[in-house]
């Protein structure tokens, strides 16, 4: 199959949504898939190590620096897409390059699916100050949108029982990103390669070191972590918080860790190269977070596939991620995280190995990339199913315009006649 993926995100801008797409776009090649990305220009992107990959003229995003907006390029794209002559494409924003991609695909009549990647109500504060979009408006937005789509696809279940409660009758199937698990198991990682980054940290090595990862911005609730730390570290004098990545929220953070007297506790790291963030999985004791806006979350994943528990602010997906008490523990109150870690390090318990195994393959990239494109053999079938139907539908409608022609003609020939 020629995929066209269709996407505000994509490295070098680090998220998760651009992440998942060079997940997926990576597993599709190995099966022998051609996958050509539009995307927006990026000014740190370098265009001669980019294979298919098409830019779209863009600006930074009002609000949001670091994600931008495509301002041009719409009949640029369907000459081009004309061109690859694609199967089907696949968008991965609801806005900007997503409508572009629907719009190519009712063109070049070909089916278009859509991934759900974010739950926008828990992004709306950055829109006005969360003043002008209500959450009735993004209801109302994905009602006009996606109603009559080809397939949508959902992270969790969470995002289904979402979309479904927007009213939204689309074909959906939940389908979670796969992450390469050969990426994270990482024997190569020596117990030497932990010690070293703990102590480039300050950490020793019998001290426990709680580790958190994302994109630093205030809807990830990392001040929560930070606020359950001198509680923690009442009963363990040797506890340490982690903090790796960036974002708006940075100052704010490390404002609140030395007002709580924390500094030499809470490290922020700044943002890691991909390539050395499993070396932080390896080298922490535990994974926390209390996100509450994730419709899936890829560091959940990572953190299992490094053999790493979690004690994470839970949801659907995270109920069937975290199926078993050996991979970690959920709460549902954002003010129990100190004492629901607490409690949980107590137990001690050992990760089954086999449980492991079996885990893994679920949450691996190459599940993944197999029920994607089990999705997208699905929706191309009864995409020509539609089609025919409406064929038919159309031909039958012209064999009664032609009859009752024929009548008329007949009925003005028996009056001459007569």
């Amino acid at each position: 199959m020629k995929i066209g993926f269709f996407t505000d995100t994509y490295f070098p801008q680090v998220s998760g949504v651009a992440t998942s797409i060079y997940t997926l776009k990576n597993e599709l090649e190995k099966m022998g898939h051609i996958v050509y990305i539009f995307t927006t220009t990026d000014p740190h992107a370098n265009k001669n190590e980019e294979k298919r990959i098409i830019r779209l003229p863009s600006v930074p995003f009002i609000s949001c620096k670091d994600r931008r907006v495509m301002v041009r390029g719409i009949v640029e794209t369907y000459r081009i897409a004309c061109k690859l002559d694609l199967d089907i494409i696949h968008t991965h924003t609801e806005f900007g390059l997503g409508i572009l991609g629907k719009i190519t695909a009712q063109r070049l009549k070909i089916p278009v699916v859509h991934t759900w990647h974010t739950n926008y109500e828990e992004y709306l504060h950055y829109i006005a100050k969360g003043k002008l979009i209500r959450p009735v408006h993004v209801k109302m937005m994905a009602k006009l949108l996606f109603n009559k789509i080809d397939g949508i696809v959902c992270p969790s279940q969470l995002v289904l029982e979402m979309l479904r409660d927007y009213g939204i009758k689309s074909p959906m199937r939940v389908i979670s990103t796969g992450i390469d698990i050969h990426r994270f198991i990482c024997p190569e990682i020596t117990t030497e390669d932990e010690q070293n980054l703990r102590q480039s940290l300050g950490i020793q090595d019998s001290d426990i070191l709680l580790l958190t990862l994302s994109r630093l911005a205030y809807e990830k609730n990392i001040h929560l972590l930070i606020s359950g730390m001198p509680k923690i570290f009442a009963k363990y004098s040797n506890a340490h918080l982690v903090i790796v990545g960036d974002g708006p929220a940075r100052i704010d953070l490390e404002r609140q860790a030395y007002t709580l007297e924390l500094s030499d506790h809470v490290h922020f790291t700044g943002m890691i190269d991909n390539k050395k963030v499993v070396y932080y999985y390896h080298a922490a004791d535990y994974f926390i977070s209390a996100s509450n806006s994730e419709t899936q979350g890829l560091t959940y994943a990572e953190s299992l596939a490094s053999g790493l528990q979690s004690i994470v602010y839970g949801n659907a997906y995270l109920e069937e991620l975290l199926d078993n008490e050996m991979f970690g523990c959920l709460y549902y109150e954002q003010d129990a995280f100190a004492n629901v870690l607490m409690d949980y390090m107590e137990k001690n318990i050992v990760i089954d190995e086999d449980l492991l195994n079996k885990k893994l393959y679920d949450i691996s990239s190459d599940h993944f990339g197999l029920s994607m494109v089990d999705f997208y053999l699905d929706t191309l079938v009864h995409y020509s199913r539609k089609r025919i139907a409406r064929q038919k539908k159309l031909a039958l409608v012209d064999i009664k315009k032609k009859l009752l022609n024929l009548k008329k003609i007949s009925r003005h020939k028996s009056k001459i006649s007569s």
